[in-house]
């Protein structure tokens, strides 16, 4: 069974900020059997790809509220 971290960067991106480097550092820091649960305001299409890249796979679902 897969474990997941989650992230939460919808404060960063409410901000203006540029999550990509907190986003890549978690990614970097799973260990083997563990996943991320990203929560963000818009759904990255462009990480899927760089995420896909490396070997992962995605599971999107929106979220109300």
């Amino acid at each position: 069974m897969t474990s997941f971290l989650e992230l939460d960067v919808r404060k960063t991106l409410r901000a203006g900020g540029e999550p990509f480097a907190e986003i890549m550092a978690a990614v970097n820091g799973l260990g083997a059997g563990q996943g991320l649960r990203l929560l963000a305001t818009f759904k990255p299409t462009p990480l899927f790809h760089v995420l896909g890249s490396k070997g992962f796979a995605h599971v999107e679902r929106e979220l109300d509220g």
